[in-house]
C-alpha cells in the first residue's frame, strides 16, 4: 500500500486528489494539512511514503518546507504539485530536493504515475521538463533574473509581493527586520528594480504568486 500525505491549502484540491488516489486499490491518503509543522511531524513519524506538496502554503513556501523536510530526512519523497507552469518553479524545486514536479493541470493518470514512480524510489519528470533538462533549453542563456536568487531571497520576494510588511516577514521567518531589509536590498539589486511597485509588477508578470 502506497501511503500519501497531501499538503495543500485548498480544500477542493485536496478532496479532488483524495478521490483520485482512493480510486487506486494500492494507494490511500493517510493525512492532509497546510501546516508546515504538521507536515514535518508526519515525516518524523514515518506516516507516509510520498508527500504531495503545494508550492504555496500559508506563512511558508513549499520550497522552504521542502528544505526543512530534507533536514529531517534527506531522502524524503516529495512530489511538488503546483498551479505554476514548469518553467517557473520546476528546476528550482528539483534542485531543492523534490522527486518530481507537476502542475495542477496535469492529467489524473500522470499524477498517479508520478506518485507510483516516486514511491518506488525513482524521480519523475514530465516529458516537457525532461526535454528541458536534457539540453533542449539553454537554461543559462535564457535564465530569468529571479532564478539567480537564493531560496530565502526568492521566498522574501514572494512575501513582499503578497503585501507582507518587513516586520511580518521577519516574524514568519524568525529573523530580524534589518535582516529582511538586507535581503530586500539584495533582491532589488539582483533584479535591477528600484522599489516595491516594480518588484510587485515583476512578480505578477512572471506569475511567481497565485
Amino acid at each position: 500500500m502506497i501511503k500519501v500525505f497531501l499538503a495543500d491549502d485548498h480544500l477542493l484540491i485536496r478532496e479532488g486528489l483524495k478521490r483520485l488516489i482512493h480510486a487506486e486499490a494500492d494507494m490511500r491518503v493517510v493525512g492532509e494539512s497546510d501546516d508546515a509543522g504538521a507536515i514535518a511531524n508526519a515525516l518524523m513519524n514515518k506516516e507516509f511514503d510520498v508527500l504531495v506538496l503545494d508550492i504555496t502554503l500559508p506563512g511558508k513556501s513549499g520550497l522552504e518546507v521542502l528544505k526543512d523536510l530534507r533536514a529531517i530526512d534527506h531522502e524524503a519523497k516529495v512530489l511538488i504539485l503546483s498551479m505554476h507552469p514548469e518553467d517557473r518553479f520546476a528546476i528550482r524545486s528539483l534542485k531543492a530536493g523534490a522527486w518530481g514536479y507537476l502542475t495542477k493541470e496535469s492529467a489524473g493518470d500522470e499524477i498517479i504515475l508520478a506518485i507510483r514512480r516516486i514511491a518506488s524510489g525513482r524521480k519523475y519528470l514530465s516529458e516537457t521538463l525532461a526535454e528541458k533538462l536534457a539540453g533542449n533549453l539553454d537554461i543559462d542563456r535564457s535564465k530569468l533574473p529571479h532564478e539567480s536568487l537564493s531560496d530565502r531571497e526568492f521566498e522574501i520576494l514572494r512575501f513582499i509581493a503578497m503585501g507582507k510588511s518587513l516586520t511580518e516577514i521577519g516574524e514568519m521567518l524568525a529573523i530580524s527586520v534589518s535582516t529582511v531589509g538586507t535581503y530586500k536590498s539584495r533582491i532589488l539589486e539582483k533584479l535591477n528594480l528600484n522599489n516595491n511597485a516594480e518588484l510587485i509588477l515583476y512578480v505578477l508578470e512572471n506569475q511567481l504568486i497565485d
